[in-house]
Order: C-alpha cells, then sequence, then structure tokens
C-alpha cells in the first residue's frame, strides 16, 4: 500500500484552520449561532452564504484533508452534489457517470437533473471506454470509487487524465474512503464531494455535505449552493469540526475492522460472496491498494440462499439495522430497502442488489464481539 504523508490526517484534522482565538475561548473555537449580522463590515456575513466563522474553519480544514485549495460545507451530501451538477452544468450539457452509482445520486438524475434539461450517459467503468463516450456538450465526469454499496475500484489517475485532456471536470464521491484513505486531488481530479454525515460528521449525530477542490472551482459552485439553501447552522459546524479531530484514528480502525471482517465473512458458508477492495480475489484488489491507504470500513456480503435476511437481521445484537453509515457503531442495511430504494427494481436486478445484500458499516467495537454477533446470527435455523 501506499505511504503518502501517513501523519497528515491526524495533524490536519485537529489544527487546520483552527487559528488562534483569543485566550477566554480556550483551546476550542466559539460557535457562532447568530444569523445576524453587521451589513456594514467589508464582507457580509450570514449563515446561508457559507462565510461565517464556522464555516470558513471547517471548510479550511477540509481543503486540507483533501489537499485542495478551498471548500464548501454544505446541509447534506446531496446539497454538495446538487450545486456542483447545478452550479457546472446548464439545460444541454452533458455528464458521465459511473455506472452503479449511489441510489440517491441516480435518484437526483432522475427525478430533477434530466427534467431540467441536463443530459447523461452511463459508462462501466472500463477506462478505454471512457472517451467514446465524450461529447461536445460533455462538461463533466463523475464518479465513487469506492462504489456503494458494491465496492467497485476505479482508476483514479486514468479517469483524471482522460477528463483534463478533454476539457472536462472530474468529479468523485470521496465519501465511503475518507481523504484518510484516498486524495483523488493528488491523482488529478478536479472536485471531492463527501456525504459529511458519514465518515466525517462520524457519530451518527449530524447532516453535512462537503465539496473540494481549487479556488476558481468553489467559486462557479458557491452561487447555486446559496441558492439552493444547502447551508448548515454554527452547532452543527461546530459538531462537525469537533469530529475531524478523530477522523484518521477512527478511520483507521474502521479499516483494520472491517479487513478482519471481510476475511471471517468470506470462509463462512452461510455467505455466498464478500465485496470488500481489501480480499485478494476482489476484482479491484491491486488498484485499491495502489491509490489507497487502506481498504476502507465497509463491505457488503450475499447471504447465501436458504438465510432470510430478516431472520439473519432480527438475530443480531450488537450490529444495528440502520440507514446511514460511518458512525463510531457498526450498523447494517439492506440496499434494496434503502441506498437504492428509489431505483426501479429492474436496475436493482441488472446491478445485482437484492434483499440478501447486506451493506456493513464497520465501527470501533471490538473485533471479537463483532464477529460473535455475526457468527451467531448466520448460524442456521
Amino acid at each position: 500500500m501506499t505511504d503518502r504523508r501517513r501523519d497528515a490526517a491526524e495533524t490536519q484534522g485537529i489544527h487546520a484552520g483552527a487559528g488562534e482565538f483569543p485566550p477566554p475561548f480556550g483551546l476550542n473555537p466559539p460557535v457562532v449561532t447568530s444569523s445576524a449580522f453587521d451589513y456594514r463590515a467589508d464582507q457580509v456575513r450570514y449563515p446561508r452564504y457559507h462565510n461565517t466563522l464556522n464555516h470558513d474553519l471547517v471548510a479550511e480544514r477540509l481543503a486540507a484533508l483533501e489537499g485542495g485549495e478551498a471548500a464548501l460545507v454544505t446541509a447534506s451530501g446531496m446539497g454538495a452534489l446538487s450545486a456542483i451538477f447545478l452550479g457546472l452544468m446548464q439545460p444541454g450539457s452533458h455528464a458521465i457517470l459511473l455506472d452503479g452509482l449511489y441510489g440517491g445520486t441516480t435518484d437526483l438524475v432522475e427525478g430533477l437533473l434530466k427534467p431540467l434539461g441536463l443530459c447523461f450517459s452511463i459508462w462501466n467503468g472500463e477506462p478505454d471506454q471512457l472517451e467514446s463516450l465524450i461529447t461536445e456538450h460533455t462538461r463533466l465526469v463523475h464518479v465513487e470509487s469506492p462504489t456503494n454499496p458494491l465496492l467497485g475500484i476505479v482508476d483514479l489517475a486514468r479517469v483524471a487524465r482522460i477528463a483534463r485532456q478533454h476539457g472536462l471536470i472530474s468529479v468523485i464521491d470521496n465519501t465511503f474512503a475518507s481523504p484518510v484513505l484516498q486524495r483523488p486531488i493528488e491523482f488529478g481530479f478536479d472536485l471531492v464531494m463527501h456525504s459529511a454525515t458519514k465518515y466525517l460528521g462520524g457519530h451518527s449525530d449530524l447532516l453535512s455535505g462537503a465539496v473540494v477542490g481549487s479556488n476558481v472551482l468553489i467559486d462557479r459552485i458557491r452561487p447555486t449552493a446559496i441558492r439552493l439553501g444547502a447551508s448548515m447552522n454554527g452547532q452543527d459546524l461546530a459538531l462537525l469540526e469537533r469530529s475531524l479531530k478523530t477522523l484518521a484514528v477512527r478511520v483507521r480502525q474502521q479499516s483494520a475492522n472491517a479487513g478482519e471482517l471481510a476475511g471471517r465473512l468470506n470462509r463462512h458458508v452461510a455467505i455466498t460472496r464478500v465485496f470488500y477492495p481489501g480480499l485478494a480475489d476482489h476484482p479491484g484488489h491491486e488498484q485499491a491498494r495502489a491509490q489507497m491507504d487502506g481498504f476502507g470500513g465497509m463491505l457488503s456480503f450475499q447471504l447465501a440462499p436458504g438465510f432470510e435476511p430478516e431472520v439473519f437481521l432480527d438475530r443480531l445484537g450488537l450490529i444495528q439495522p440502520a440507514v446511514s453509515l460511518g458512525g463510531v457503531e457498526s450498523t447494517i442495511c439492506q440496499p434494496s430497502r434503502t441506498s437504492h430504494s428509489r431505483i426501479t427494481p429492474c436496475e436493482r436486478a441488472r446491478l445485482g442488489i437484492d434483499d440478501r445484500l447486506m451493506r456493513l458499516s464497520v465501527g470501533l467495537e471490538a473485533i471479537d464481539d463483532l464477529w460473535d454477533d455475526l457468527r451467531l446470527a448466520l448460524c442456521p435455523s
């Protein structure tokens, strides 16, 4: 695995953007709860403009973590993604999307962006096939890596290089990896977005999103984010800033736990397949080794016929069935009923997402406790 600046995330997550505050505030930045500011100042500040003290601090820290010039913190991951598409495209513009994206992204495209006149093509992930989809109207390429929920891996450097050769903006959803394990800007990507609700927040107690990139691109996106009203309040920004301080230690341990569980599940008779890039037989294993500093805390697995999904879920005690992911506690869900419930049954079937597919977000619990919970739930009836 690569060994690029392994101490950077630990340090940046705590210190980047913090600056110096008057002694009465102590070590922690103040939480600005005001929604009204003196308009006669050099800069008109207003929470919806994403420019209060807490907005600026968190944005600067996220930019440092991802290696970007600037960042924008939004009220959700979908708020960030909507601002990207609507800020960088117009009716008639074309974008290329990786096949098998998060269901919410697909729903955004089908339910809002296409009716507004934006055009899209689906790419199968093979770098040699990407250029054939580019037209004179193509403006951007959007991918995930690892993908949600099947943990597919994309060759980031090749995608970024092809996009740049054709004057396209390359965008990646880096939620599953986080900047601790993967920094796509280092491979040439223009924009990195997150559902910060997940690993960046990490405690299942806030909703947030983020996009990181160059000053020029963030300035292009910002007006759309303001018009969408996708802003956060001071309290939630303070929670996010607190969480970033422990991001590196959380993600590294979650990744270690997930790797151990993936190996054990891969040998279990009740599981027909495990989707985890850390496994040697995963088709993206070597690519993941080349561009990630760990394989992440997310994995999915397919229950064998004869093991009823509801029975399995009901038997779990420590691992909780729940929507979302990336928290300190381990959670599990069926993507067919959660993240991908709004895409068509035919599309789910094509992707291989059925009720037997389980997506496991591995937390910080003791590994043997997690394994005991899974092992007992997988016992024959």
